[in-house]
């Protein structure tokens, strides 16, 4: 290796000191409206399915690849390759390039005239889409000092909900106006609009006159991974985020039927009912769960890891009192109480897990963390799948239930996780 590959910048006073209390707020806007129209374009699919079913003549099986396959292979394969770039160049030209791209590919899903090209922008999405949040994430931790991360965190995860209100209010209603087709156009032009303002918006703090040259010896993948591996905080933030993401991508996706199937609710009070209260559950749990993880930190930093170990650790009874009930109104309000639970535990692991994983892996911990939620979210529908089939069999349409409140226990177990993280922290610490 020369000397010149050995030079990397560091900085001569932290990064956050060098912004006024108006450019963070401004690149965090920025930073949000990103992430939105990520989980807007990655969730318009699933609005349009049974359009493009339609025309195409396509069956389940391929819709099913088509949503699931497609984008998250692409999406996974390319995280922790474009993760590494993020922790060592430009983070505002990988967010920018990456927008470009998953906006052009959305826009090329509008015009296919084939299933095949379809697939192919869709492809093309989750390949771009994994050099957003990652990156994002990294910024942010530069941005905001220690003490105000979780907020800030909080406010970016909030994006998350954001998108995908839009895309069934905004993606659905032009797609019932003027066909799957348009919605897609409409989705992938704001990001490259958007990209031109990432662009001159965004300030990368590497790039900063005040950065002077230090000798240090930058670290390989292979290496990043395995000094991730040797610290025990991380691996258990890690498994604990696999138990969460194989019951919110597995078990809750099944929430809706299980009103329709078991409940005997209409699909309009579910859309309507349900969906709003899980929106407004789920931005509440991301602003509160940050701003009080930032004050429990404080007075030690380890709340940030056993904020979340409580949050799971409740959240888990609550759903599986509501799944036991058969009053669908009850089932609301302690749906909401979950929701705000769960949503409020995030912003702290990622926070704590931004000051375990030392400012030159952030970006690799991250996509790590969202590769193993890949796998929870292709392993968690088919898991909970089988167990309601198989109990369908005994206790008919309630097999469905318990199949949820078995799913539901997961969320302890994530707790305990949590909980074992925020132990193991002190000795782990490299900000």
């Amino acid at each position: 290796m020369s000397a010149a590959a050995d030079v990397a910048m560091e900085p001569v006073a932290p990064s956050w000191s060098r912004y006024s209390e108006a450019q963070r707020w401004r690149f965090l806007a920025i930073l949000f409206l990103v992430s939105t129209c990520n989980y807007f374009d990655r969730n318009l699919l699933s609005v349009l399915l049974e359009s493009i079913k339609h025309e195409f003549q396509v069956s389940d099986t391929m819709l099913g690849l088509l949503g699931g396959f497609c984008f998250s292979i692409f999406y996974a394969a390319f995280g922790l390759p474009v993760a590494r770039w993020a922790d060592t160049g430009n983070r505002r030209t990988l967010i920018t390039l990456a927008l470009t791209i998953w906006s052009a590919m959305t826009v090329f899903c509008g015009l296919a005239h084939t299933f095949v090209q379809l697939a192919a922008a869709r492809i093309g999405v989750g390949a771009g889409e994994a050099g957003a949040i990652p990156p994002a994430q990294s910024l942010i931790a530069d941005y905001f000092p220690p003490e105000r991360r979780a907020s800030a965190i909080g406010v970016f995860m909030a994006a998350a909900t954001a998108g995908y209100l839009l895309c069934f209010w905004v993606g659905g209603s032009v797609a019932a106006a003027y066909g799957w087709r348009a919605a897609f156009l409409m989705g992938g032009i704001p990001g490259l609009l958007l990209a031109v303002i990432v662009r001159l918006g965004l300030a990368e703090p590497r790039l900063r006159p005040e950065m002077h040259s230090v000798r240090v010896e930058r670290e390989s993948l292979r290496e990043s991974l395995l000094r991730l591996k040797s610290k025990r905080s991380f691996v258990h933030a890690l498994i604990g985020c696999q138990f969460y993401s194989l019951m919110t991508y597995g078990a809750l996706i099944f929430v809706p039927s299980y009103l329709i199937r078991v409940q005997h609710v209409s699909l309009a009070e579910v859309s309507v009912a349900y969906g709003a209260t899980m929106a407004i559950g789920s931005v509440i749990g991301t602003l509160l769960g940050g701003w009080v993880a930032d004050r429990l930190s404080r007075r030690d930093v380890r709340w940030l890891a056993w904020l979340a170990a409580v949050a799971c650790g409740a959240a888990g009874p609550v759903y599986m009192v509501a799944l036991s009930l058969g009053n669908f109104w009850v089932f609301l309000v302690l749906a909401f109480v979950g929701a705000t639970l769960l949503s409020g535990g995030m912003p702290p692991v990622y926070t704590a897990i931004h000051a375990v994983c030392g400012s030159g892996r952030r970006a690799t911990a991250i996509a790590v963390v969202l590769f193993s939620g890949t796998v929870g979210g292709s392993v968690g529908p088919l898991a909970t799948g089988a167990v309601s089939d198989a109990l369908s069999k005994v206790y008919g349409a309630d097999g469905l239930r318990y199949s949820l409140i078995l799913m539901m226990s997961l969320l302890v177990a994530a707790g305990g996780c949590f909980y074992l993280f925020g132990r193991a922290m002190p000795i782990d610490l490299e900000d």
